[in-house]
């Protein structure tokens, strides 16, 4: 059981983006996830856990070094924590394939926690994945 307030989870989401992905945090890996963690629909190809999370992180910082995601909203019920964001930052490394642009590319999306006694336990995640392919001029 989660004994967690609604309001509780929210900042653990929160901490766990803003720390991993707008400050390049990868200990925040260690901090927001849980050692049980599984992301269902894991970014950039990593894996599903934990160092998957780790690896994505680092592939974006690398890639887009001033990268951050601004909230576009935040809701929880119960155990559950949904973020619709949209994040962006300036192409300056290879990312998926593709050159750097130096262009600013945006990337928006829905993701969905589970968080259990402090951290997250399970990441669905829903990105604009054809939106960034086309901004870095991989299709038409």
């Amino acid at each position: 059981m989660n004994h967690m307030s609604t309001q509780d989870n929210k900042a653990i989401v929160r901490s766990l983006i803003d720390g991993l992905f707008t400050e390049g945090d990868l200990g925040a890996v260690d901090t927001y996830l849980a050692p049980d963690f599984v992301m269902h629909d894991p970014p950039l190809g990593v894996t599903a856990d934990r160092e998957g999370m780790r690896t994505a992180g680092e592939l974006i910082r690398k890639a887009l070094p001033d990268w951050h995601s601004d909230l576009d909203m935040l809701v929880a019920e119960d155990d559950i924590v949904v973020e619709r964001f949209t994040a962006s930052g300036t192409h300056q490394g290879e990312l998926m394939g593709a050159a750097p642009t130096g262009k600013t590319v945006f990337l928006k999306g829905i993701n969905i926690f589970r968080v259990r006694e402090g951290r997250v336990v399970e990441w669905w995640s829903r990105l604009d994945e054809l939106g960034l392919i086309r901004q870095l001029g991989l299709t038409g």
